[in-house]
């Protein structure tokens, strides 16, 4: 299953809970939770999946662009958070450009509107996904041969899997609450996969797909539950801006792979799917099938994705802090007014 099955899976449960919303219990927190925290392992153990040592002497170029495309993902949000029924914070989230998914399950916890999030961020993946091929044939005349899809790679069983998957996610959620960190039942468990990763401890660990889909769906399904009349008016009235800010920050990682081409030394084509925001399975398929350098890609896309959820909390506290001072200004404006007094 590609990245655009898991995209209309997403919006499909979406749709799917609008229509049996009267049947169905308007939240399953304990099940949302572990959702979080399965994405959480899966994403962590990503790292495995790629040679950083591809990147060579590239890395601090990958990583300021990476920091870049959050920068101006973040702007675009902001600029997104002036329509009315938008709050700075849910554009800012809706726009961040990783892990889609990811983004979707812990915007609630940070305080955003998880429907405005969810609509946008899988939106700003089709786009990018539908994209892509068009933009590969007519700027780099190749075609795509092979297609990649989602699979396991790891060598542990299944059954011996799922325990250590459980006991992650149990682990880095119950670490995450002690320490306080915002959007924990996702970022906790991917910090220890990571850890683990990079340590060398997994064992050959990989979360079954069927579990992932699953996570996947749950979310989907959750924040489709929570759609009202005023959401579905709020979206129509702010596509306009969300389609054109989506194309803008295509245009710029484009011009970030460009940059990264010239600088590293590989393919034009390479610099633009390695820094491409979104769709980090499709840019996989895209590599795999027109012989980039695949290695170097998806160390690169790897490295953005985790940036950016890690990312989200602080966008969060920012934009929450933000919120604050300019509530606390228009107070202290209001009570500087003249008080007319009657005669």
């Amino acid at each position: 299953m590609n990245t655009l099955d898991l995209v209309l899976i997403a919006i499909g449960c979406g749709v799917l809970a609008k229509g049996l919303a009267r049947y169905a219990p308007s939240s399953v927190p304990a099940a949302g939770r572990a959702a979080q925290g399965v994405l959480g392992v899966y994403t962590g153990l990503l790292v495995h999946t790629v040679s950083f040592d591809a990147l060579g002497s590239n890395w601090p170029m990958v990583i300021a662009i990476a920091v870049g495309t959050l920068l101006i993902s973040v702007a675009g949000g902001a600029l997104l958070g002036m329509h009315r029924g938008v709050t700075p914070l849910t554009g800012g989230l809706a726009l961040v450009a990783g892990g889609a998914s990811g983004v979707v399950a812990i915007a609630k916890d940070l305080g955003a509107d998880e429907r405005i999030v969810a609509a946008v961020q899988y939106l700003r993946v089709a786009i990018i996904m539908a994209s892509m091929p068009v933009i590969v044939a007519v700027f780099f005349n190749t075609t795509e041969d092979n297609v990649a899809h989602m699979s396991e790679s790891g060598t542990l069983p299944w059954y011996l899997s799922l325990p250590l998957v459980a006991l992650i996610v149990v682990v880095g959620t119950f670490a995450a609450r002690l320490v306080r960190l915002p959007g924990g039942g996702l970022l906790g468990p991917m910090a220890i996969a990571i850890a683990l990763d990079l340590s060398g401890l997994t064992w050959g660990l990989s979360v079954p797909m069927l579990l992932v889909q699953a996570g996947i769906m749950l979310i989907g399904w959750q924040a489709g539950l929570q759609f009202t009349r005023e959401s579905f008016q709020t979206m129509k009235r702010i596509l306009p801006t969300v389609i054109g800010l989506i194309v803008v920050l295509n245009v710029a990682a484009a011009g970030f792979g460009v940059l990264l081409a010239k600088v590293s030394g590989l393919s034009m084509l390479d610099g633009y799917l390695a820094t491409s925001p979104g769709g980090v399975f499709a840019v996989l398929a895209t590599a795999v099938g027109t012989g980039s350098t695949v290695t170097f890609i998806m160390a690169a896309q790897v490295i953005r994705i985790v940036l950016m959820l890690f990312a989200a909390p602080l966008i969060a506290k920012v934009f929450l802090k933000f919120a604050a001072q300019r509530g606390a200004a228009a107070q202290d404006e209001q009570a500087a007014q003249p008080v007319a007094v009657a005669n």
